[in-house]
């Protein structure tokens, strides 16, 4: 390919790292990445797998010399068994592709990421992606049930079964979220869900963020799980309304979308539930979706709030820290902190259900210093994430964006254990590299850069 034809293949949805790769392959059969693999194995050239480029970690960078291996030519649905409830599909199909195409047999694909117009069901697989329906639903990990996938050596190894039960270890759960570090996706079977019979969804509207936090806590305390349970705060409301004309209310600082699924009686008792805790909580409205057409509206608000947030700032980091949901006001009100004291704004819209949060970090890459402040602000804030008991990431993936914050997480001995399960799946480390894990070496600089209460966290790791 010329340099022009690759240089659309320099990143994925964090755009603040680029590489332009040295070579792109675009096969269209599974046969042929096996060539590619064991081509470029025999050669010790490295490969990073790459679907449709809508993560938002930098796990599909390219790295220098190697191969770019792009997956979206794969892009069939091989089978759907109606009986069974399950599609067997190509990497490069999309996520919602899937549910079009069961759709006349009342049938679903749960796992809904907002990129989910683009995103293909591969990515989904490496990153482990979740979406709006993910606190009832599952994760993708969930909602497969079994995959093909290829070696660096070029060999096939078939993970889980149709069945839902299969011998020896649970290796599909190990390679589902492992950012194509361990192998490159050729095929996936994953679990269709029949449609649900009644839907309502709740907007709540509230006069400040602790409220309308709290009442997530209420909700989940009251033995309600919602099919989803999303949190919006005063930036992103009013960026998304004035996106999509959702009929958010622009004056509310913060809202609460929670959506209630299932046989009608269940679905009419949580909703009586749900909407006088929301009252007692302090909401200042609150009206459920009279239609499936304002139901679909309300939703495309959340659904858009990326790029609508984007209209704000020339850039904006997406943040995915996950913490436990009893720290939900706390955490809101330290990352506002955090925003005043770096002079970066931060817009939040996440997955309140299950703790899994989005801050949007607004700043400009053309004016001197926004990046590094956009950078070490994002690092604070899921460094804070980890101190109450959460993880960096809940469905982004590490990539090369939180490379650093991981030494935050975890410990020499988990560091290694990683590492151990690597080397046993790609001994020579040439899938991917780079990305994920980092080494202690690159956690001991980590902890010279930041220091924390007079100690260097990590500081006393082997250098290698």
């Amino acid at each position: 390919m010329s340099v022009e034809a690759c240089t659309p293949f320099e990143c994925d949805a964090l755009n603040t790292q680029r590489h332009r790769p040295d070579l792109v392959v675009l096969p269209r059969t599974a046969s042929a990445v096996l060539d590619v693999l064991r081509a470029c194995r025999r050669r010790s050239v490295p490969v990073v797998a790459r679907g449709a480029g809508t993560g938002l970690s930098g796990g599909a960078l390219p790295v220098a010399g190697g191969v770019l291996l792009v997956l979206s030519r794969l892009d069939r649905i091989l089978e759907i068994d109606v009986a069974r409830r399950l599609a067997r599909v190509e990497p490069g199909v999309t996520n919602l592709g899937i549910s079009q195409a069961v759709a006349g047999h009342g049938l679903y694909y749960a796992p809904d990421p907002s990129s989910q117009v683009a995103c293909t069901i591969g990515g989904n697989v490496a990153e482990n992606s979740g979406g709006v329906h993910c606190l009832k639903h599952g994760l993708t990990v969930h909602n497969v049930l079994a995959a093909r996938v290829a070696t660096m050596d070029g060999e096939e190894l078939v993970l889980g079964s149709t069945s839902g039960e299969a011998p020896g270890l649970p290796l599909l759960a190990l390679v589902t979220g492992s950012e194509g570090m361990l192998g490159v996706v050729l095929e996936v079977t994953v679990l269709l869900k029949p449609r649900p019979a009644r839907v309502e969804l709740l907007l709540a509207a509230f006069g400040d963020v602790r409220r309308a936090a709290d009442a997530v806590g209420r909700i989940i305390a009251s033995g309600v799980v919602p099919a989803g349970l999303e949190m919006m705060d005063a930036p992103a409301i009013r960026a998304a309304e004035a996106f999509v004309r959702c009929g958010y209310p622009v004056d509310a600082e913060a809202l609460l979308l929670c959506e209630l699924d299932g046989l009608p009686a269940d679905v009419e008792r949580d909703l009586d539930a749900v909407r006088r805790l929301l009252l007692d909580c302090g909401a200042t409205s609150l009206r459920v979706a009279a239609s499936e057409a304002e139901r679909l509206r309300m939703w495309s608000g959340r659904k858009s709030a990326f790029p609508a947030v984007g209209r704000l700032a020339p850039d904006y980091f997406c943040m995915d820290g996950t913490i436990p949901r009893r720290h939900l006001a706390d955490v809101l009100e330290r990352i506002a902190e955090l925003s005043r004291e770096a002079g970066l704004p931060v817009a939040n819209v996440f997955h309140a259900g299950d703790g899994n949060l989005h801050p949007l970090i607004l700043f400009d890459a053309g004016r001197a210093g926004d990046v590094e402040r956009a950078e070490h602000l994002g690092a604070a804030i899921l460094e804070l994430c980890v101190a109450v008991g959460g993880t960096v990431t809940g469905e982004h993936g590490v990539g090369v964006e939180k490379l650093g914050p991981m030494c935050t997480q975890f410990g020499a001995g988990e560091l290694e254990a990683f590492h151990a399960v690597k080397h046993a799946f790609d001994p020579a480390g040439l899938l991917n590299p780079g990305k994920a894990v980092p080494t202690l070496a690159r956690c001991a600089d980590y902890g010279a850069m930041r220091v924390h209460g007079g100690k260097l966290p990590f500081g006393h790791l082997p250098r290698f």
